[in-house]
């Protein structure tokens, strides 16, 4: 992971969150990065966030995503804690408000993923952010 990219997990986090606050339907990540898309498309699989997609504009581009207003609260994990296997229900008690609500997002070697996905093929991570 590079330098910016893991410096634009708390931006995209903090730019959906308060757009959502606001009722909007849509806003724009910038800038965008692969590790952004991959975070996005596991809130997508969640059904926390519509479609997305990435708008060129000469520089480093942007992240257009559609809000359907489902999130009540989303962030980054500052630092980026390893979780092994065994450990994910520590950190759900942590990060969400209750068991099966919402999800954490993992960076794991078979690439980023819910922690239930992550529980499920038996790897263990690095956590990212938090969605419910």
């Amino acid at each position: 992971m590079d330098t910016p990219a893991i410096a634009a997990i708390p931006n995209l986090f903090s730019t959906i969150y308060s757009n959502e606050l606001r009722n909007r339907k849509e806003c724009l990540v910038i800038p965008a990065s692969r590790l952004g898309q991959e975070i996005l498309r596991v809130m997508q699989k969640g059904k926390y966030i519509g479609e997305f997609e990435y708008v060129d504009d000469g520089m480093r581009g942007k992240l257009r995503v559609q809000l359907l207003g489902r999130i009540n609260k989303c962030g980054s994990v500052t630092p980026r804690y390893p979780v092994g296997v065994d450990s994910y229900y520590l950190w759900e008690r942590r990060y969400l408000p209750a068991v099966n609500v919402g999800i954490l997002i993992v960076s794991t070697s078979k690439g980023v993923m819910s922690h239930g996905e992550a529980v499920n093929e038996g790897v263990g991570g690095r956590l990212l952010g938090y969605v419910y």
